[in-house]
């Protein structure tokens, strides 16, 4: 019967320990392992730290390149502004077509607004207004150094959060990399070393019940 049915409780650090029995490809797996893990570990905190210090980088970069400015409609937003609806509620509460459509006060829609950067040039773009803005109306908006439109920087705390998430996510496919070869190489030596076990057992077996007179 092949000794791998014959295997007993594990023991740990069996191949860093000395036995008689013990053979050179169990020296080599044990080696293997921890190479393994060494790798597995520097891996993952070394691809960890970068992103992470790489993502809070750019976006210490970002609070400090992007700037508001002052945008103005270009033409009337979509919807109703705060003082139409409740003019409008008010003066016609009777109404079923007023109460069901007015527009909340705290809506906010995509309008085209205007801006003017450094240099004197005018810009143009897509951003959130409060509903039924009139044309001419101010509103803030950021830009980078071009002008060019983009979205408020993260503040300090949200770049720590940031950089934390993607640099646990980043450590850990990393990590992912050594540590599946690391199995696999394992999986190898292990299956050989058993067959080898099983082969000297195949042909030793069958002495020990022999007997000499």
């Amino acid at each position: 019967m092949p000794l791998k049915a014959f295997r007993g409780p594990k023991v740990w650090l069996w191949r860093w320990r000395r036995n008689p029995l013990k053979r050179r490809a169990d020296t080599l797996e044990a080696w293997v392992l921890l190479g393994a893990w060494l790798l597995t570990l520097l891996a993952g905190v070394l691809a960890g730290l970068a992103a992470a210090r790489s993502v809070e980088g750019g976006l210490a970069r970002e609070r400090v390149e992007w700037h508001p400015v002052v945008a103005h409609v270009v033409e009337k937003a979509p919807g109703r502004s705060a003082t139409e609806s409740g003019s409008g509620s008010r003066s016609g509460s009777g109404s079923r077509s007023e109460s069901g459509s007015g527009a909340s006060g705290g809506e906010r829609v995509w309008a085209r607004v205007g801006w003017s950067v450094d240099d004197g040039s005018v810009h143009t773009g897509q951003a959130r207004v409060p509903a039924g803005s009139r044309a001419g109306t101010p509103v803030t908006v950021w830009t980078d150094p071009q002008g060019h439109l983009v979205t408020r920087p993260a503040t300090v705390s949200e770049a720590h959060l940031r950089s934390a998430l993607i640099g646990g996510l980043v450590g850990l496919s990393a990590a992912a990399v050594p540590f599946v070869a690391g199995l696999v190489a394992r999986g190898r030596l292990e299956r050989r070393r058993m067959d080898r076990w099983d082969a000297e057992w195949s042909r030793l077996g069958p002495q020990w019940g022999r007997t000499t007179g």
